[in-house]
C-alpha cells in the first residue's frame, strides 16, 4: 500500500438478514483515501453510506450484519482481523465517527467536558488534570466558550451539541474522520457554520475526512475527492472537478440535471424517475438500469464493469466499451 494512503478499502460486501430475507446493503465496495484528503460519499438514503462508515469501524450489528468479504486497511493494518481490545485502541484514536444525531451521540447525564475528557483517559497517558485542560482547548477550538464545560446536553441546541461531538472526535487527534452527515439535523445558518469549522480543522490538524452526505453543495465546499454511491455499489469516482463538471455516469448526471438552476429560475427539475431498487432483491445486472435513459437490453442481464478515464476517475457504466458511446454528448437515440 502507497505511504500516503491512510484507508484502503478492497472488495467490501455486507449483508443484513432480516426475517428470512438478504439485504445486499454493499457490495463489492473497493475505494481509497490519501492522507489530508477530504472524501465526499454521496448517494441517496439506503445507498449504503453509513454501512461502509461503520465497516470501518468494524461496528456493523451482528446479528443482523454480517460482513461477508472484503478487507479495510487502515494505517497498513486490516481493521476487520482485530480482536476487541485492538479495536478498543483503534475506535477514537486512529479514527473517529461523527453521528448524524448529536441528540443521540451524546450521554444526557455527563458534562460536556466530561464525555470529551473520557475519550483522552481512554487512548492517551494523562491525568485528569491535562485531560480537563485538553477538553477546554477542544471546546474552544469548535468554538464553545470554556466556561459551559460543566454543562450538560440539553443545555445546548442543536448545533452546539454537534460541535461538542466534533470535539469528542478531535480529542484524540485522529488520523482520520468519518462524518455521517453531521449538518443534516441543523437548519441553514448553523449548517454552515459547521461546515466553516470543518474545513478550518480540516486547515489545521490536516486531518484525512470521509464525509457522507446527500448534499451536493455540501460536496462542493468541504470535499476533494468524490465518491457516489448507488444501491451498495460505487458508480463513479474522482476528483472534485473530474465528478462535477465531467460526470460520466447515468445516475451522477441525473443528480446534476435534479438541481434547480441558478441561470435559469424558471427552468423546471428534472427528477430522476423511479426508486431505488429493493436492496433484497437486486437486479442481475447493472442496478441503476431501470431508471436510466441510456440503457440497452444488455445493461439489465450484464454485470457492469469499472471504466477508467484517468487516473483519478472512474464510472462503474460498461456502455463506455462502445465505439464512440459519450454520456456528455447525449447522442443516443
Amino acid at each position: 500500500m502507497p505511504n500516503d494512503i491512510i484507508l484502503s478499502i478492497k472488495n467490501l460486501t455486507v449483508h443484513y438478514e432480516v426475517e428470512g430475507e438478504v439485504v445486499e446493503a454493499v457490495n463489492n465496495l473497493t475505494l481509497d483515501l490519501k492522507e489530508g484528503k477530504v472524501l465526499g460519499l454521496v448517494g441517496e438514503t439506503g445507498a449504503g453510506k453509513t454501512t461502509t462508515a461503520l465497516s470501518i469501524l468494524n461496528l456493523i450489528p451482528s446479528p443482523p450484519g454480517k460482513i461477508k468479504s472484503g478487507e479495510i486497511l487502515l494505517n497498513g493494518k486490516n481493521v476487520l482481523a482485530m480482536d476487541i481490545a485492538e479495536l478498543e485502541q483503534v475506535r477514537g484514536k486512529d479514527v473517529a465517527m461523527i453521528f448524524q444525531d448529536p441528540m443521540t451521540s451524546l450521554n444526557p447525564v455527563l458534562t460536556v467536558a466530561d464525555q470529551i475528557m473520557e475519550s483522552i483517559l481512554i487512548h492517551e497517558t494523562s491525568s485528569k488534570e491535562e485531560a480537563r485542560k485538553r477538553a477546554l482547548e477542544m471546546l474552544q477550538t469548535v468554538g464553545i466558550s470554556p466556561e459551559r464545560a460543566d454543562e450538560y446536553p440539553h443545555q445546548f441546541s442543536g448545533g452546539m451539541k454537534q460541535r461538542v461531538v466534533i470535539a469528542i472526535a478531535l480529542a484524540c487527534n485522529s488520523t482520520l474522520l468519518l462524518a455521517d452527515e453531521p449538518t443534516t439535523a441543523l437548519d441553514v445558518t448553523i449548517q454552515a457554520q459547521v461546515l466553516d469549522l470543518m474545513i478550518k480543522l480540516k486547515e489545521q490538524f490536516s486531518t484525512s475526512m470521509i464525509f457522507i452526505t446527500h448534499d451536493l453543495g455540501v460536496v462542493a465546499q468541504v470535499c476533494d475527492e468524490v465518491a457516489v454511491m448507488y444501491a451498495g455499489r460505487i458508480v463513479e469516482r474522482g476528483t472534485l472537478e473530474e465528478v462535477f463538471n465531467h460526470a460520466k455516469h447515468p445516475y451522477t448526471e441525473g443528480l446534476f440535471n435534479s438541481l434547480p438552476s441558478i441561470e435559469d429560475r424558471t427552468a423546471r427539475l428534472r427528477p430522476i424517475p423511479g426508486l431505488m431498487p429493493d436492496p433484497t432483491k437486486l437486479p442481475e445486472g447493472c442496478s441503476f438500469a431501470p431508471r436510466c435513459s441510456y440503457a440497452v437490453a444488455a445493461c439489465s442481464t450484464t454485470r457492469q464493469t469499472e471504466i477508467g478515464f484517468s487516473e483519478s476517475h472512474f464510472a462503474l457504466c460498461s456502455r463506455y466499451t462502445e465505439k464512440d458511446f459519450a454520456l456528455d454528448r447525449k447522442e443516443l437515440d
